[in-house]
């Protein structure tokens, strides 16, 4: 059975109307409660796809949230954002709506225009996670992300003056890069986890090493690997960033140059053919990219074996 077209909210105004909550102060920025919205809400059980950016922050959440294909449940503080035209679908029953507490901040991009967040916004890698990697916070933290929410609501209550949409998108700014921050310190408290994941990519990669699929199907892409991990790309090359230094990309490099200097000094194979068993379509990009790994092209590599 095909998925329903999602609910197209186009603005904060609608979203608003559709949470059953009264009317934005600010049409372009709005930061409402949890605990406030209508449950179940009217798109309940309904993919819901909007025009702006959102970012959560929930606590004691007992619904079920799907963010595109991922279903996750949460009970524990969590940060989730959201860009424009992203899917997202709640369910759950009535007698949760009691627990269903935490904060969500709604942006238009409109508000960003002529400023340097509004190229710089979508560079945040978290906007393109998977709901199984949302940001899990501390107390200290929640309340840092809470007083920033409270510092966009009171100035968009105050009266509007020539100031008032620099002084919000340096907020929302702030927050963006406490959660960048919160991100990395992530990535390293939860080593055993990540470092079980680094070990399950380096099996993958020798299996498919092993089978020779790179001669049929040329190197492994970082999409083939998010994919068997269960991860987005972009978490996925964070993560080995972290923790190894490389991005997904090195990673699987890495690998390659490895097998052609095994293959190099161990067999009298040809370049071409060393080339194409790696998976490269041009002997040529072969040998640039060993160079550029080993600082010696691979007839160079050979020879200091003989």
């Amino acid at each position: 059975m095909a998925n329903p077209t999602p609910i197209h909210v186009k603005t904060i105004a609608e979203y608003h109307r559709l949470l059953e909550l009264p009317a934005p102060e600010h049409p372009l920025v709005s930061v409402v409660k949890f605990e406030d919205m209508a449950y179940p809400p009217k798109y309940a059980s309904k993919a819901l796809m909007h025009n702006f950016y959102s970012i959560a922050l929930k606590r004691t959440f007992q619904a079920k949230l799907k963010y595109g294909q991922q279903e996750v449940d949460f009970d524990k503080g969590v940060m989730l954002f959201m860009a424009p035209m992203q899917v997202l679908s709640i369910s759950g029953p009535p007698e949760t709506a009691a627990g269903h507490q935490g904060w969500l901040l709604l942006v238009h991009p409109d508000l960003l225009w002529n400023t340097s967040l509004a190229n710089k916004i979508r560079r945040y890698e978290y906007f393109d996670y998977k709901a199984s990697e949302a940001l899990h916070l501390s107390d200290a933290e929640e309340q840092m992300i809470v007083d920033i929410m409270q510092k966009i609501v009171q100035e968009y209550r105050s009266r509007l003056d020539d100031f008032s949409q620099n002084v919000i998108v340096a907020q929302l700014e702030l927050l963006l890069t406490y959660a960048e921050r919160f991100y990395q310190r992530q990535f390293i408290t939860r080593k055993a986890g990540n470092h079980q994941m680094i070990t399950r990519m380096e099996e993958l990669l020798n299996k498919y090493f092993e089978a020779d699929q790179q001669a049929l199907k040329g190197i492994p892409s970082v999409n083939y690997f998010a994919d068997e991990l269960h991860l987005s790309p972009n978490y996925l090359s964070r993560l080995l960033k972290t923790l190894t230094g490389q991005s997904t990309k090195q990673f699987i490099t890495n690998k390659v140059i490895d097998l052609a200097k095994e293959k190099l000094s161990t067999t009298n194979l040809g370049m071409k053919e060393i080339a194409y068993l790696l998976g490269f379509e041009h002997p040529q990009s072969f040998s640039k990219q060993f160079k550029r790994r080993t600082s010696m092209s691979p007839l160079e590599f050979r020879a200091s074996f003989n």
